[in-house]
């Protein structure tokens, strides 16, 4: 596994994903998708990522977290997938936000699930840490899906329920962009692998990805166990540690030479 720290974009991902040829769904996109489909052959490339729309550059708070304008950003300047974080109005509408309140990323207060798309539209984002007020306001996941379309993938991060899951992907489906779609989901136990494999037909062309943490899953045959049953193209595996511990020699349990041959042999990408 492979992690490359570069100065212009967030997040960085080792290898690619595993996805369906989807050449209709735009150049760029199916250039993308065809690494996507062949995990072994790909293990040295170092995919990036932008998290939260990517907001940062050289250490640097740039630009509002999950806005338009971060996301534009993040594509020209050659980011394959772009990583938001999914919410819903009052009124049903799935926005984009990271927070459950409005307080640290807006010039408003209070949570975003009592607020209603309009009552959200009110709110400005901010640039955090330099408190800089700007013109944008809380994008709906259809805006911001019409940025992306054709340009690179989408990586949902739900912040509701498992079940939201099938509304989020019918929205890009609807536009066209189901392919385009990466969504995830905690999986720590055989129920709720139960759980997502009963939700996987509604995803329809959708990418599902489970995220695998070290506090909950501490037996590597679980990860093979997990990624086999949900017929998983990448994993997202997280080394949990308290704030100022370093991260173990090993990794842990999820990022041993064991972990890796569980990828290899599944032919799945480590995230």
């Amino acid at each position: 596994m492979l992690f490359k720290l570069l100065a212009v974009l967030l997040a960085v991902v080792s290898g690619f994903l595993s996805m369906p040829s989807l050449a209709a769904e735009g150049g760029r996109v199916a250039e993308i998708l065809e690494r996507f489909q062949h995990a072994n052959r790909w293990r040295d490339h170092v995919m990036v990522v932008a998290h939260r729309g990517g907001w940062m550059e050289h250490g640097r708070i740039v630009a509002a977290e999950n806005s338009i304008a971060a996301i534009e950003r993040a594509l020209a300047l050659g980011a394959e997938m772009v990583e938001v974080d999914v919410r819903r109005s009052a009124d049903g509408v799935f926005v984009v936000m990271h927070d459950s309140w409005l307080d640290r990323t807006t010039t408003c207060q209070g949570e975003v699930a009592l607020k209603t798309l309009a009552e959200l539209r009110a709110c400005r984002l901010v640039v955090e840490g330099t408190g800089k007020v700007t013109d944008e306001r809380v994008p709906t996941l259809a805006e911001l899906l019409a940025v992306a379309k054709g340009r690179g993938l989408v990586n949902l991060d739900n912040k509701l329920e498992v079940g939201d899951l099938a509304g989020m992907v019918a929205v890009a489906r609807d536009m066209g962009m189901g392919g385009q779609v990466v969504v995830k989901q905690n999986l720590w136990s055989p129920a709720k692998v139960a759980e997502m494999r009963a939700l996987l037909p509604s995803l329809a062309a959708a990418q599902f990805m489970p995220i695998i943490a070290d506090d909950a899953v501490h037996d590597v045959r679980f990860l093979e166990t997990a990624s086999g049953s949900v017929s998983a193209d990448a994993v997202e595996m997280i080394n949990w540690r308290r704030e100022g511990q370093p991260v173990t020699q090993t990794g842990g349990v999820l990022f041993s030479t064991k972990a890796r041959a569980v990828a290899a042999r599944g032919d799945w990408h480590l995230w």
